[in-house]
């Protein structure tokens, strides 16, 4: 892991903000830390939303960062041109150190409970799991994934309802792509999976996977990597795709592609606005619509390919 990362913050309008932190999470592969520009109150009830916000997102700094730079502001320029009243600011960059932040986020992320069963617990503090929950052990790192961000609870929340639905016996395969911290995959292993196959573009989430894995001593179930969906070989009975709606789209007839007759795939990354381009990009897929959850923001689809 890299000691040093640059830092690049854009100065967004708050409506905006969950739009520009889930591009930004994809393009750096790690998360991103919001800041209100307006705080000035005793207490957190108090604190005014500010029309303005700044995203600070983090690259290594073996990154070429000019190029992702150029990437974000063609990204501002265009999401300008739907939102008129938006004038888009240069982002700053500026390099900060791994213990800088890396662990000042850790005091609030405790042990979450999500769906009937699952108990996502960081790897420093204690957890005390009831007799009929499944522990996953997690440190993101510089990765996506506590479980807390509202893509992931509607990734687990449906994924546990297919594994609970199957039939007796049945161990489906499953790929997990855009990995982050590896929590999906996991999950997928503890809930009674087979093959588990983890992806992720970024080398460095890959890792921070891996130790994760590790630690939840999964090591001989789940197969990391870097290799694009495109490269994929085989066919998969689940696949959870947490990315952008975007890429969602742009990847349906990979993903249809690569499901099992009667598979399902549970996509998310989805702001509950762009749920009809998401359906849309789908239509003409041999995939059948499901359902649909919803988290603030945020939906998760769920779809069932139709016999071949």
């Amino acid at each position: 892991m890299n000691l040093k990362w640059l830092e690049v913050s854009c100065e967004i309008p708050e409506e905006l903000s969950d739009t520009v932190s889930l591009f930004l999470t994809q393009l750096s592969g790690n998360g991103v830390c919001v800041e209100n520009m307006e705080v000035d109150a005793f207490s957190h009830d108090e604190i005014k939303h500010s029309p303005i916000v700044t995203i600070k997102s983090y690259f290594g700094s073996d990154q070429d960062i000019d190029l992702k730079i150029s990437e974000i502001k063609e990204y501002l320029e265009q999401l300008a041109l739907d939102y008129p009243s938006f004038l888009p600011v240069d982002p700053v960059v500026s390099t900060v150190r791994t213990e800088d932040w890396s662990s000042s986020w850790k005091a609030h992320f405790k042990p979450l409970k999500v769906g009937r069963r699952l108990l996502i617990a960081p790897t420093w503090e204690e957890a005390n799991p009831g007799p009929d929950d499944i522990l996953l052990r997690i440190d993101p790192g510089m990765a996506f994934g506590t479980g807390g961000h509202e893509t992931t609870r509607l990734c687990l929340e449906l994924l546990e309802r297919i594994m609970d639905d199957l039939p007796i016996l049945t161990v489906p395969d499953v790929l997990d792509l855009g990995t982050g911290s590896g929590i999906l995959a996991m999950a997928a292993v503890k809930l009674g999976a087979g093959r588990v196959l983890a992806l992720d573009i970024d080398p460095d989430a890959v890792e921070v996977a891996r130790e994760n894995i590790a630690v939840n001593g999964l090591e001989d179930s789940i197969e990391l990597g870097t290799t694009p969906l495109e490269a994929v070989d085989g066919k998969f009975d689940v696949i959870l795709a947490n990315i952008l709606a975007e890429e969602l789209v742009r990847l349906a007839p990979d993903l249809s592609r690569r499901l099992t007759a009667g598979g399902r795939v549970i996509l998310s990354g989805i702001l509950a606005e762009k749920e009809g381009l998401v359906r849309k990009g789908f239509k003409n897929e041999q995939l059948e619509y499901q359902d649909t959850l919803h988290d603030g923001e945020w939906v998760a689809l769920l779809y069932k390919k139709g016999a071949v």
